[in-house]
């Protein structure tokens, strides 16, 4: 006989693992289904470990510069392998407290491959064994995975995926990166810092694509300061692997393609769903593209199946595949009758965006370029890091933070930064979009001084002429 759930979710990364833990808060009988690690790719292969390498270049970095601190640190050097070992150990923690935190919530674990077989049921395939479970609710919180290209399939070797260039054989000495979205520049950055050669590959006209003009150009200018190559209006044709290294033939923006020789290559050129082979089918739940179609609910076209995560619609990003699982959480249980549960609608335009390169991006709602596309009259502020107390006393005075008002209403309809620690200050302005918060509101609000979020304040005051320190 099958055991019997309220609510089955099916993956157990950022979304899903939330979503079980929320449910089990309101009361609802609970059980995760994970094929490999709980907490999912981002815990164990993603945000989490990508972080803590990042943070070992970051720190490579400050001490190769130690002697504009007054400070002198001696021969500068890194062990690849501890790096990497370090960045294990990271995702190895997060493991474990996420295993914790099931335990804790009393949500029931099972560990294999689970497949929607009929309406509220589903089977966990595992060692030759099936468990099959019953729910009168199921989420789907399968993720997703690195896209491959076509004509050139990675082999761990030279031609890499997120994955292996998380944990490489060894340390490249000239490196490709296809693709200029978060993924992509994070490790052109990283690998950069470390000493490798890098050439960046975007199809289209500037990198980081989905960020405002004016942060795309700041981070193309400083990446170029750097030493890597952004080669823009460009394509890779082919990728040919040998025992030595690659070679790519790339087609430029005039239209010549000319082959040249690579280390390695890392290929970032997006996602593809993990909506295969788990009974979606039969359900007739709806897609686009692979990605599941689902309301701002998360409700899919198929009763009692919701959706969450990396295998519905963009942004494909980790905070918001957790809100997601609150969301969905919260009106299954609603729909079971718990009066104490008030599920919300997603907003997307509500979303931050973060890329952790160096410098840092942070990023929320339109762009100035969108908001004038949408009709908006637009009041645009700037603040420069370099007139920040703080940035200076840090060194760090590159980028700026760009503010996007409503010129008729005041509301705040984007706000854009590049430079150290702007991933934890674009929080701010998520609050305040979320919040309704008009530009008084933030006029009117105390910022700590010295801080780097001054700047925040002043970007704001710069878009109704009222800026201080510039």
């Amino acid at each position: 006989m099958a055991e019997q759930y309220d609510l089955v979710v099916l993956g157990s990364g950022p979304g899903g693992y939330v979503a079980a833990i929320r449910a089990a808060q309101l009361g609802l009988k609970t059980a995760i289904v994970e094929r490999e690690l709980l907490g999912g790719i981002c815990l164990n292969w993603g945000c989490i470990p990508t972080k803590a390498l990042l943070r070992s270049a970051e720190i490579l970095h400050h001490m190769r510069h130690a002697e504009s601190f007054g400070l002198s640190a001696g021969k500068v050097d890194f062990d690849l392998k501890k790096v990497v070992e370090r960045s294990r150990d990271v995702a190895a923690q997060m493991n474990r407290g996420v295993t914790g935190l099931m335990k804790r919530n009393k949500i029931d674990v099972h560990m294999g491959e689970g497949k929607l077989t009929g309406p509220g049921k589903l089977n966990v395939a595992a060692t030759g064994k099936t468990t099959e479970l019953a729910a009168k609710h199921i989420i789907v919180a399968t993720g997703a995975r690195a896209r491959e290209l076509p004509f050139a399939k990675s082999d761990g070797k030279r031609i890499w995926t997120y994955r292996h260039a998380m944990t490489p054989p060894e340390m490249p000495t000239e490196l490709l990166v296809i693709g200029s979205g978060a993924i992509g520049i994070e490790f052109a950055s990283f690998y950069n810092d470390l000493g490798a050669k890098v050439t960046v590959v975007e199809m289209l006209d500037r990198i980081v694509p989905v960020e405002d003009a004016e942060v795309s150009r700041a981070l193309t200018k400083s990446l170029t300061g750097q030493g890597v190559e952004i080669l823009t209006s460009a394509g890779v044709e082919s990728l040919k692997a040998d025992s030595k290294g690659v070679a790519a033939a790339i087609k430029g923006k005039d239209g010549k393609t000319a082959e040249r020789r690579f280390s390695h290559v890392i290929v970032a050129v997006g996602i593809a769903p993990n909506t295969e082979n788990i009974g979606l089918e039969a359900l007739g739940v709806k897609t686009t593209k692979g990605h599941i179609d689902a309301d701002a609910y998360c409700r899919t076209s198929a009763k009692g199946v919701w959706a969450i995560g990396d295998v519905t619609a963009p942004p494909w990003l980790a905070h918001k595949a957790s809100h997601e699982g609150v969301i969905a959480a919260e009106a299954i249980a609603q729909e079971l009758g718990n009066k104490d549960a008030h599920p919300h609608a997603m907003d997307p335009k509500n979303i931050p965006g973060c890329t952790y390169c160096r410098p840092q991006i942070g990023s929320v709602g339109l762009t100035e370029a969108k908001a004038k596309e949408a009709g908006y009259e637009v009041k645009v502020g700037r603040f420069p890091f370099p007139g920040n107390g703080k940035a200076i006393a840090l060194g760090e005075t590159e980028g700026f933070v760009k503010t996007v008002f409503d010129a008729k209403t005041g509301e705040l309809l984007g706000a854009h930064m590049i430079g150290a620690e702007v991933t934890e200050l674009i929080q701010g302005y998520t609050i305040g979009k979320t919040a309704e918060l008009v530009e008084q509101d933030f006029i009117n609000t105390v910022f700590p001084h010295p801080t780097l979020s001054e700047m925040m304040h002043e970007s704001v005051l710069a878009a109704f002429g009222r800026v201080i320190h510039i």
